[in-house]
């Protein structure tokens, strides 16, 4: 979404963030702590991808990912502001906004699930990605600050097991206690494949069981079904339409070139 709303995605993810950064410095906080993203990488040819592969990002919400991740380097020799960065990815669990349509593809199809709708694919399916578990990340998150080994340092955290969309859409139809309904819509502009290792983020704060896909999601769909489904809203601040998916046009307006399968 980030390529067709930059001016929103940098307010937001890179001016938002320095106004932080501001402040913590001038209030004296002790460690920065920043949730950056795997999408700071872009296409890489190293799979998996390791705190040492060269950034290459490929949409907006990279770009402005990996300039806070500088931003906080030039900070730490400037102004002394430790810092850790986080670089998560395809983060799942209990409490996600299922409701948006834009992001977080596990939420958006239990949410297609809960209302009877086909789960949506764009392309044919087989990007890969690592579905991390909240109960996976979360932890290591809140707990950093309490590490000094881990200040001035970059981790990826997440899943290890890299599934393709089509297998996704697959599990989570078994954890809803459905029939698999996928329905392919035009492929868009995106990596294809896309996981990292997490041997460093092992090495400072331990060896942690993570959750297999089917449990993680498995616990995600309770709580889906305890709360229901959501409405999507439309994102109305839509600031390049060329090239815009035209499955995230409004129901009206949309006549994607749908293949059943």
């Amino acid at each position: 979404m980030s390529h067709f709303i930059k001016r929103f995605n940098y307010n937001n993810n890179l001016i938002g963030s320095v106004n932080l950064i501001n402040a913590s410095i001038n209030h004296g906080v002790k460690c920065f702590v920043f949730t950056s993203s795997i999408a700071v990488y872009g296409t890489s040819p190293e799979l998996p991808m390791t705190e040492e592969t060269i950034p290459h990002p490929e949409d907006p919400y990279g770009i402005a990912k990996l300039a806070v991740e500088q931003e906080l380097k030039v900070c730490k020799e400037m102004f002394d502001l430790d810092y850790i960065i986080f670089r998560p990815h395809n983060v799942y669990g209990e409490r996600q906004n299922i409701g948006d349509k834009y992001r977080n593809v596990v939420g958006i199809f239990m949410n297609q699930i809960l209302q009877g709708k086909s789960m949506t694919v764009f392309g044919d399916g087989t990007q890969t990605r690592a579905f991390s578990y909240i109960g996976d990340v979360a932890p290591i998150i809140a707990e950093s600050i309490e590490v000094p080994a881990a200040y001035n340092q970059i981790f990826n955290v997440g899943a290890d097991q890299a599934y393709s969309v089509n297998t996704l859409a697959e599990s989570v139809a078994r954890a809803m206690g459905v029939a698999p309904d996928i329905l392919h819509v035009p492929a868009r502009n995106e990596v294809m494949n896309a996981y990292s290792s997490h041997a460093k983020v092992e090495r400072i704060f331990g060896h942690r069981e993570l959750y297999a896909l089917d449990a993680g999601l498995e616990r995600m769909a309770a709580w889906v079904k305890e709360h229901g489904a959501r409405s999507s809203r439309e994102f109305e601040g839509v600031e390049v339409m060329k090239n815009f998916p035209k499955a995230w046009l409004p129901a009206a307006s949309a006549e994607p070139e749908l293949v059943k399968g």
